[in-house]
Parts: structure tokens; sequence; C-alpha cells
């Protein structure tokens, strides 16, 4: 088994088990769905309830934290994470009415902080200042820095504080799995595919940076950064993880990740174009905010491939600056004049297909065939 960070994913600990409400029905829950969101969101909550007699003698500093941690993963979401390794693990032949389902619910929930803490983590990278309608969570330490009157940089004391959340988001994400109750079998299986999701999103994240720090404006660049980044811990892992709990074989492992990859590399090329041509009201961020945080996405270097001297310089001396509206709307009509948009939509249509494909001639039960491209279509047709 690979060795797991921390204290340790290979180490089912012998506290009370952590699972959803009594009052959530499992054999029922449909990813995708509000109960779905709500049963996990019901995990989540009992978890950070159970977290406090841990954090409450740190004092009030790190109290503050951890409530702050726990209102930005409870804010909402669609739980798009929990959800495909649910399907991976029914698709595997996991039975939601079986002893556990429960348990199996609570370890897929998990993947919710790990989210959490790519996001918080990410918006400090981007200097993101709101995230869903919210202020980010760098932004809103940096205002309580100035609302306490403190001396030094405000904005230096919110991004340490938000970084130390971010770990402590991935760091209990450990600590809702050992505290899942998985058999032990099951949770060996988990542990070894779950060590190297969590490599491999920090090393997406990095290759991002160093994207954009070097340079590199190649297509081939941009979407193995998207896999990495994105795909590996969106969908491709997740669903590995379910199949692996549920003893999955080489083969349906196999049709689970390509799907798993060419769906999520699909879902944010969708997520490159909303940031650039998305309703605010909608994505709960800023219209254009991509282009003003010069990110190097797909939909970028597509416009720059194709672009001549001229329109490449435009795009190049635009991107990353404090663009107004009016800048926002000439480097969307540049990026659409130049055929960008459209080949990122065919690529979203391609790589959708090409992953339904795989999971259609695989040994996946109907039922999770059937979401799964209800699920691919969610993902790579959404507004936000």
């Amino acid at each position: 088994m690979e060795a797991a960070l921390s204290a340790g994913i290979g180490t089912p600990l012998s506290r009370p088990r952590i699972g959803p409400p009594a009052s959530v029905e499992v054999t029922t829950l449909t990813p995708g769905t509000p109960a779905f969101a709500g049963a996990v969101e019901g995990v989540l909550a009992a978890f950070f309830a159970t977290r406090r007699e841990i954090v409450d003698p740190l004092g009030p500093v790190f109290i503050d934290a951890a409530e702050a941690l726990e209102q930005f993963v409870l804010r909402g979401g669609k739980r798009t994470r929990p959800g495909f390794a649910w399907t991976g693990w029914v698709g595997a032949g996991g039975d939601p009415a079986g002893p556990d389902a429960a348990a199996v619910l609570t370890a897929c929930s998990a993947l919710e902080l790990v989210q959490a803490c790519a996001l918080v983590h990410d918006d400090i990278i981007d200097s993101s200042r709101t995230r869903r309608g919210f202020p980010t969570v760098h932004v809103d330490f940096e205002d309580r820095h100035g609302a306490a009157g403190w001396p030094g940089d405000g904005a230096a004391y919110g991004s340490a504080v938000a970084i130390l959340i971010g770990d402590l988001a991935l760091a209990w994400a450990d600590d809702l799995v050992n505290e899942a109750g998985l058999a032990p079998d099951a949770h060996a299986r988990f542990a070894r595919v779950w060590a190297r999701m969590r490599t491999e999103v920090l090393g997406g994240q990095l290759l991002d940076i160093n994207g954009e720090a070097g340079g590199d404006e190649s297509v081939e660049a941009a979407l193995r950064i998207n896999r990495y980044k994105t795909a590996a811990y969106t969908i491709e892992r997740p669903l590995h993880l379910g199949a692996a709990l549920a003893g999955a074989d080489d083969a349906l492992v196999a049709a689970l990740r390509t799907y798993g990859t060419d769906v999520g590399i699909a879902f944010q090329l969708r997520d490159d174009l909303l940031g650039v041509f998305g309703d605010p009201a909608v994505t709960g961020k800023p219209s254009g905010d991509d282009l003003r945080e010069g990110k190097r996405t797909v939909l970028i270097a597509e416009a720059l491939r194709r672009a001549d001297p001229a329109a490449a310089e435009a795009l190049r001396t635009g991107l990353g600056t404090e663009l107004d509206d009016e800048a926002v709307d000439r480097l969307r009509a540049l990026l659409t004049d130049l055929g960008a948009v459209a080949e990122v939509e065919r690529r979203i249509t391609e790589l959708t297909d090409t992953g339904l494909a795989a999971v259609a001639t695989s040994t996946a039960t109907p039922v999770a065939k059937q979401l799964l491209q209800a699920m691919a279509l969610a993902a790579t047709r959404r507004a936000a």
C-alpha cells in the first residue's frame, strides 16, 4: 500500500464512526439531486460537530478558522465529487441497501474537504476576491484584520490564515475517511487511490502555476493541466475510489477512468468558457474574471494558435490586467472571431461522447450507466 499523508488514510481510527443522519434513507439516494446533496451535507455537518472537542482547547483564533472552513464547506455546491464516487461504487456492484452503504457515503463525502482545500488555495493563487457570491477565505480574514485595527499587512495575514485553513481541510478529509467505518479491505483499496488523487491535484496546481510563469501557451500544456488539476480529482479518481470500494476488476476501472478523464476535461473546458462568458449572477464570480487573472486555458491557447501577430498581441497585452467591461467585451469578441470558442465547444462534445462510449461498453451496472450519462451532460452543459 502506498504511504498516505498526515495521520494516515491507511490507519482507520477506533473512535465512534461518522455517518449520515439517521433520517437519511441511503437506499434511495441519487447523485445530482437535492436529497443526495443534503445527505452529503448531513455527513459533513456531523463531522464538523465532532471536531469541536479538538478545536476548542486551541482557543478563539483556531475556533474562528475552523468555523470559517465549516461555513465554506456547507455553504452549498453540487456535491459533484461525492456523487461520482457513489456512482462508481454502485456501478461496480455496490448495494445502497447493504450494511456498508452508510460508510461508503461517508467516505465519498470526504472529497468535499479535498475540494475545499483546492478552492481555498486556488483563490489565493488567483487573487480571487469572491467565491459563490461571498468573499473568499483570504479576503474574509484580511477584512477581519482590518476591522480589528491590527498593525501589519492585512492581505498577508488573510493569505496566511487561508493557507492554513486549506491545509486543515485536507487533513480533516483524511480524518473523515478514517472514521467512516469502512471494512479493512475496502479501506485498503480506497487508500491506494486516495493517495494518488491527492498527489495529482497538488501536482496539477503546480503545473498550472508553472505554466503561467513559464509562458507555455500550447494547447497540449493546457490540456495536461486540465487533466491533473481538475479531471483527476473531479471525476476520474472519484469514480475510481467508488469502484475500488466495491472491488471492481481492472477492465471496469479502466472504462470508468476513461470516462472520468474525458468528461472531466470537458467539465473544465466548460468552466473555461464560463470564466470568460458566464453570467455573474449564476456563476458567483465577476464576469470575465479568468481574463483579468490571465489564465492560460485551452480557450486562450486555441485563440493564440489561430491568431495573426496583431490579434495575438492584443490577447497577450490584455490578459492578466485590470480590464474594464468594454475591454472584456473586446477580448470576448476576439476569442469568438478566431474560432477558439467553437473549437472548445467541439472538444467538449467529442470528449463527452468518447467518455460515454467507454462506459456504454463496460460491465458497469445499468443504473450507473444511466446516471453517468445524465451526470456527463450536467457537467458539460451547465451554466455555473
